[in-house]
């Protein structure tokens, strides 16, 4: 329907727009998303007649439309402030520029009966913009921007003017409008949530360039440069070179990923924190040895006098003579357990160590414990060895857990990991249970990181 070709627009030094070229096809919801000063607002005006062009060309149905003034374009814009005259009614508003036209009263009437319907105003006809809310004005100023039946309606920052609740609303409402009236939208946003619940496709725009167009779904899954990237989402991005079907980071190892790019290249490796499996240890620093059991006596004992055993540099095992002896627990022979069953060392080092008696129950100590340097009760702790054997296709990165937030029913995780100055985010369904300063390790799935040449 609409072919945009080449166009360029500066302004003295600056340059808006380098050789944009799009295609925009009939009936369909499109979006043109970026950041502040990006070009996008000056391709919409150029669209509309306000702006020409330094280079380029424009058709509309393989007609030529940049040689045509802005009043006989097939095209309305609809502005960001709304633009309603105040001393109008509703209806007097929607109706004017079918008046400019001079169209029958009764066709007229007929046309902003309908649209009013659309929008769901009939009921507010005879009052005037002051007395609606924020929402109320913009359905006035989409009823005003569609009763003219144009081929294109071009919308500036539609729902910025609203707060969130009605902006969500009208988001829903914008939809369903433009499948009912079957004109073609095109939104000029820098809200993401916006464009990505609007529109069909979505052209990114950066520094007057189109850095990638596709549907929503593709353009957050796949994206083909370092800005979509960053700008489409949240996403964790690490730096390095192509190796093996992954990406080399260096003190990270080999990330897994997936992307057509030649070994060795420099690249980046996207990954949503949502795609990230995250492994909970738990907290070792508030964690610490269970008691050793006692018996009755030696547990009165105890309750007697504690700061002896404290004072004990360890405990060592003693025969079944001197166990039967009972001696009350002094500072001479603290070093003797009460139980010869129950003996354990009180060292800081003892759980796992080498020093624990053959058969005492509780997983050995793994490569991955004296990295993770956790202090976990080895009776609750998981089985980490099985952590250092990820799935094929699978990397792992143990860090860990600097922040937890919940939001939006999703819990968000910032993990500290060695050798990555930025933490690596990790996006949960609901809420968790993983606490800050917990041992976690981070997995995710080869199709699951994206690479992107640098």
């Amino acid at each position: 329907m609409l072919q945009i070709t080449g166009v360029s627009r500066r302004f003295g030094e600056v340059t808006a727009l380098s050789d944009v070229s799009l295609e925009i096809r009939q009936g369909e919801f499109f979006a043109l998303l970026g950041p502040s000063g990006c070009g996008k607002t000056t391709l919409l005006r150029i669209l509309a007649g306000f702006e020409s062009p330094d280079s380029g060309a424009v058709t509309l149905d393989g007609a030529d439309l940049l040689s045509l003034p802005a009043h006989r374009r097939p095209i309305n814009l609809m502005f960001q402030s709304y633009a309603l005259f105040p001393h109008m009614t509703v209806a007097k508003n929607i109706a004017y520029g079918l008046e400019r036209e001079k169209l029958p009263r009764a066709e007229i009437r007929e046309r902003v009966e309908e649209v009013l319907a659309k929008v769901g105003l009939a009921e507010m006809a005879g009052r005037r913009p002051q007395q609606l809310s924020g929402g109320q004005r913009q359905r006035v100023a989409l009823a005003r921007a569609i009763v003219k039946r144009p081929r294109l309606l071009l919308l500036d920052e539609p729902l910025s003017a609203l707060d969130k609740k009605v902006r969500a609303e009208m988001q829903l409402e914008l939809k369903r409008l433009q499948h009912e009236v079957g004109i073609t939208f095109v939104v000029v946003t820098h809200d993401q949530e916006e464009a990505m619940s609007l529109a069909d496709r979505i052209a990114v725009f950066s520094a007057g360039r189109v850095e990638q167009v596709d549907e929503p779904v593709a353009l957050y899954e796949r994206p083909r440069t370092p800005f979509v990237a960053g700008f489409v989402g949240a996403s964790n991005l690490f730096e390095g070179a192509v190796h093996d079907g992954g990406l080399d980071g260096g003190a990270l190892g080999v990330l897994p990923g997936t992307g057509d790019l030649p070994e060795g290249a420099p690249a980046l490796l996207s990954v949503r924190p949502e795609r990230i499996r995250l492994e909970d240890f738990g907290v070792p620093d508030e964690e610490s040895p269970e008691e050793p059991v006692e018996s009755a006596e030696s547990a009165e004992s105890a309750g007697e006098s504690s700061e002896p055993a404290a004072e004990s540099p360890r405990e060592e095992p003693v025969s079944e003579e001197a166990e039967s002896a009972e001696k009350p627990e002094t500072a001479e022979n603290a070093e003797e357990p009460e139980s010869a069953e129950k003996a354990v060392s009180e060292e800081p080092e003892t759980a796992g160590s080498a020093e624990e008696p053959e058969g005492a129950d509780g997983p050995s100590e793994g490569p991955g414990d004296a990295a993770e340097g956790s202090g976990d009760d080895p009776g609750e702790a998981p089985d980490r060895s099985k952590d250092s054997d990820a799935p094929e296709g699978r990397g792992v990165l143990r860090g860990k857990v600097a922040d937890v937030s919940f939001y939006g029913g999703v819990s968000h995780i910032s993990v500290v990991v060695p050798g990555r100055p930025a933490p690596v985010l990790v996006a949960a369904q609901g809420a968790t249970r993983v606490r800050t300063g917990s041992a976690v390790a981070l997995h995710w799935a080869a199709d699951d990181g994206v690479l992107v040449p640098q």
